[in-house]
């Protein structure tokens, strides 16, 4: 058996005996079926088999992590995967960027004593409708109540967040 007396989450789903040697036992533990089962639906035993196979065992650990994302993604969102939720969050980044640019440009107009120095962009040049809608952030997509889905998944050992820090335009993961 892979890890233990119970066979591995993989060998359990495929209903077949977990060797000792088996390539899933490390990843598949047999407390968290549904992490093979996800990654299977997804990619297929065969073909996860064959990318961990193809791996050093130092990166297998890394591999089944993304795989795992990813199966989660896929199954959220079946035709864009990661790329949809990394779509939105480019999308986010650039609507606070354009959020930021009004409210700098702003801050330079009342810091400004006379009018006729104004900067080129100045709030009063972008219209009503355009400068409420940046500044009340309505302009998101349309799937934006569903997007956080995309940014967790929970297996056994962990659970995985990322979060965006505006400033820093970097991702973090907890």
């Amino acid at each position: 058996m892979g890890s233990g007396s119970s066979p591995c989450a993989s060998c359990k789903l495929l209903r077949r005996r977990c060797a000792k040697d088996c390539i899933f036992a490390p990843y598949f533990p047999p407390d968290d079926p549904h992490k093979f089962a996800i990654v299977h639906k997804v990619f297929g035993a065969s073909n996860v088999s064959k990318m961990l196979q193809e791996l050093p065992i130092h990166q297998r650990a890394d591999a089944v992590s993304s795989l795992v994302y990813e199966a989660n993604a896929r199954m959220r969102d079946p035709v864009y995967g990661c790329v949809g939720a990394i779509s939105y969050l480019q999308n986010q980044v650039s609507q606070l960027q354009m959020q930021l640019a009004v409210a700098q440009a702003e801050i330079l107009c009342m810091m400004q004593p006379e009018p006729h120095e104004l900067p080129a962009i100045h709030p009063s040049m972008v219209d009503c409708d355009t400068k409420s809608m940046l500044l009340s952030g309505s302009n998101t997509s349309d799937f934006s109540d569903q997007m956080p889905q995309f940014l967790s998944y929970t297996s056994s050992n962990n659970t995985h967040v990322i979060q965006q820090d505006p400033l820093k335009r970097e991702s973090l993961w907890t």
